[in-house]
């Protein structure tokens, strides 16, 4: 029995932790009335003329003045714009969607790419949804069940109360497997639709806060409800005009969802269908629209006819926000043999709001690199993190952020509580940075296949140069 507890206990204390490019971002790190940049605040540090006008975009999409717009940051590589992104997402809350695609996944699906597009659209635009429900809710005082000889059927009766009133309710089967689900016991504050059946439970009542041994260390207390036991309240669900696209897609329903086939071509009747239904249910007053924001990561990779469908969706009375950013210059538009600022069609631009980043000072880059020294559970010492500092001024911020957990596999070879120089010069030398990449391509050219097939043939380092 010993044995088991403490299997229970390490398996309790066990957790897997996965730390992605962006988990350190929780928001824009702006001040919420004057939406001034704060030099490091929500995982966010520099970028502040960048980081304002996303702030302001975001205030105009929360308050749904504006939609269908297009927005492009613009920038060198790792200049932060996937991050501003990440915390334009995290600011704006789980009520408002928020979808982001690469503009490869655009190829690389099974359907065609306006398809894709338009899901992608349709997905980035919610639906507000009203409705009146009628509910029990009420304090728990006592749950009676009785089962049948064979334990084929059961039937109970439950009595609730508020401040005000007590109700005997008599339950069925369905209902006492509910609340054998949900554990509901008598002291329980509980919430029943009566539309459903669905049964929610709120925490335990106040009044029965002195019975220890019927609760844990987390649970919840909340007041008696006060007035009538059934009433009538507003709930309003969210949902995006893709998801009910599908749910009216296929015979199966909300299953839909589920089983895969989101991915499948839906009619352009049905969506115009669907359009109209949502029309009606606003001027009803029992939907409205929330545009959401849909952001194209590497825009530069579609081609010419995404451009022009993009340029016309942009148009239509259901458009939600169109982020996109690029790391390229004056490069060639995909399809075409013509060239263009970020890879970009001159009216697409034309249409866009543009926000430049820059790359990222000295103190900016050592703020950045503490925050994921800290995200990363890795202590540095001082001198460790101006080394590093010094490779990401030099190198590249990603690749000096990546040097950090390779440190501390090192420091923690050699027992150290810390990581110091010598563990980042040991990675260093251990790993490239894309300079000393290609010095050791030029170094080594007489021995690595060139663009010919053959050992030492072509120019392919110079040519990357010159790119």
């Amino acid at each position: 029995m010993q044995g088991i507890q403490t299997t229970t206990s390490e398996r309790e204390q066990t957790r897997v932790e996965r730390i992605g490019a962006h988990s350190h971002i929780r928001g824009l790190g702006l001040d919420p009335t004057t939406l001034e940049p704060r030099g490091n605040s929500q995982g966010m540090v520099g970028q502040g003329k960048a980081r304002k006008a996303a702030g302001v975009i975001l205030k105009m999409v929360k308050e749904g003045r504006i939609a269908g717009r297009a927005v492009l940051m613009a920038g060198p590589p790792s200049s932060g714009k996937t991050a501003i992104a990440m915390g334009m997402a995290q600011s704006l809350g789980s009520d408002v969607p928020f979808t982001m695609i690469s503009a490869s996944e655009i190829f690389s699906l099974e359907m065609s790419k306006t398809e894709a597009l338009t899901q992608a659209f349709r997905r980035s635009i919610g639906v507000r949804i009203k409705e009146e429900s009628e509910i029990i809710e009420g304090e728990v005082v006592e749950i009676q069940i009785d089962r049948s000889l064979t334990g084929a059927s059961k039937t109970g009766k439950i009595t609730m109360k508020t401040t005000d009133m007590e109700t005997v309710y008599d339950l069925g089967n369905k209902m006492i497997d509910a609340l054998s689900k949900e554990k509901v016991i008598a002291g329980d504050v509980i919430v029943i639709d009566k539309s459903t059946g669905k049964i929610s439970k709120l925490g335990r009542s106040f009044t029965r806060a002195r019975d220890y041994d019927a609760m844990g260390a987390d649970t919840k207390f909340v007041q008696c409800p006060e007035g009538e036991l059934q009433v009538r309240k507003e709930v309003v669900h969210t949902v995006s005009l893709h998801e009910i696209d599908v749910i009216n897609s296929r015979t199966q329903g909300f299953l839909a969802l589920f089983a895969g086939t989101h991915r499948s071509l839906i009619k352009a009747e049905l969506r115009d269908q669907i359009n109209n239904k949502v029309s009606d249910w606003r001027e009803e007053g029992k939907a409205e629209i929330v545009p959401g924001v849909l952001f194209i990561d590497e825009v530069h990779m579609l081609d010419i006819e995404c451009f022009s469908f993009l340029n016309r969706a942009l148009e239509t009375e259901l458009a939600p926000i169109v982020i996109m950013a690029s790391n390229r210059g004056i490069t060639r538009i995909r399809g075409t043999k013509y060239k263009s600022p970020h890879g970009i069609p001159i009216d697409l631009l034309d249409r866009a709001l543009i926000i430049s980043t820059g790359a990222y000072l000295a103190d900016d880059i050592k703020e950045i690199l503490s925050i994921r020294a800290q995200e990363e559970d890795v202590s540095l010492a001082p001198a460790a993190l101006e080394i590093l500092t010094k490779i990401g001024s030099e190198t590249s911020l990603r690749y000096a952020i990546q040097l950090i957990t390779l440190s501390n596999l090192v420091a923690r070879r050699r027992k150290a509580a810390q990581v110091d120089v010598p563990d980042v010069r040991r990675v260093y030398t251990l790993f490239l940075d894309e300079k000393r990449s290609v010095q050791f391509l030029k170094e080594q050219n007489s021995l690595l296949i060139g663009e010919d097939g053959q050992i030492g043939g072509g120019a392919g380092v110079d040519a990357m140069e010159v790119a």
